[in-house]
């Protein structure tokens, strides 16, 4: 194992069977980054604090998720005056991802820093292009895993698109509220034919800006221009949209009160008119609906 920063190890899962080295180093907390249960491997030691977070060194895998709990862990060991090894199976990808992400939050570093940080004590280590994107979108956040923000969203449905396929039925957690049924301050979105309500502010998904005509060449339209705007809302998927998406990778979202078409979904992805490519994409037509602004009505 090695020293990263203070109280803070890095190793493998091998070194749970060197009971020595673990109380040489003071090691009061374990952090198990692995899909083997780190207790099948832990010698004789007791009075260990333990953390297990299971997970594959996948490019799919979902780290991000737990780097604020992984931090916390961390810190109070750190704070408490005890120390921390977190380990891997091998001590390069995801024990690496998780010391990285203690470090930006720690020392208010960048991504890129933190991952420089940790290479020169560890030459090694090498986050798999999954984590590495993870960790650029915790740095994005500030390092705070919030899961109202946008990020987060597109970055869940990403995650859930990716195994989609594999999948019985989506998750009730990530439809976001149907706003007929709740009451809010937030700006909804109307049917503009029936005037039901059919998501908040809060659902849109924003999306960097495409190439416009120049994204759409393969199509070899002869009425492309260089205009780059969004004709569709990108959005969470709501509520009233569940039986629609079950077990099927795409197809037309319809309004739930007057059927009048709204727009589409895709798992794979779909292209926004600006000719950014968007995954997956829940997309209903500008020209489809009205934006409703609640009025501050002072005496």
């Amino acid at each position: 194992m090695i020293l990263v920063d203070p109280g803070l190890y890095i190793g493998t899962a091998a070194d749970l069977n060197d009971s020595q080295a673990l109380i040489n180093a003071a090691i009061t907390h374990i952090l198990s980054v692995d899909s083997v249960d780190p207790r099948c491997l832990l010698s004789a030691q007791k009075d260990l604090c333990m953390k297990w977070v299971t997970v594959l060194d996948e490019t799919t895998s979902d780290l991000l998720s737990h780097m604020d709990d992984c931090y916390l862990f961390i810190q109070e060991a750190v704070d408490g005056g005890g120390a921390v090894l977190v380990h891997c199976q091998a001590g390069r990808s995801r024990s690496a991802t998780v010391v990285v992400a203690y470090l930006m939050k720690r020392h208010h570093l960048s991504f890129a820093d933190a991952y420089l940080k940790l290479k020169n004590v560890k030459q090694d280590v090498q986050v798999n292009s999954g984590f590495e994107q993870q960790l650029c979108l915790y740095e994005d956040m500030i390092c705070q895993v919030d899961t109202s923000s946008p990020l987060y969203k597109q970055y869940r449905l990403t995650k859930i698109s990716e195994k989609y396929p594999e999948l019985r039925q989506v998750p009730t957690e990530l439809f976001a509220v149907d706003p007929s049924n709740s009451s809010s301050r937030e700006a909804s979105y109307r049917c503009r034919k029936c005037r039901r309500a059919l998501f908040r502010s809060s659902s849109i998904l924003s999306h960097p800006v495409g190439d416009g005509a120049r994204a759409f060449s393969h199509k070899k339209s002869s009425n492309l221009t260089g205009d780059i705007q969004c004709t569709s809302y990108f959005i969470e998927p709501v509520q009233w949209m569940q039986d629609a998406l079950l077990g099927v990778m795409n197809g037309q979202l319809m309004c739930p009160k007057c059927s009048s078409k709204l727009g589409s979904f895709s798992w794979c992805g779909d292209q926004c008119s600006c000719g950014c490519w968007v995954t997956p994409a829940f997309q209903l037509h500008r020209n489809r609906v009205d934006e409703i602004q609640q009025l501050d009505m002072k005496k």
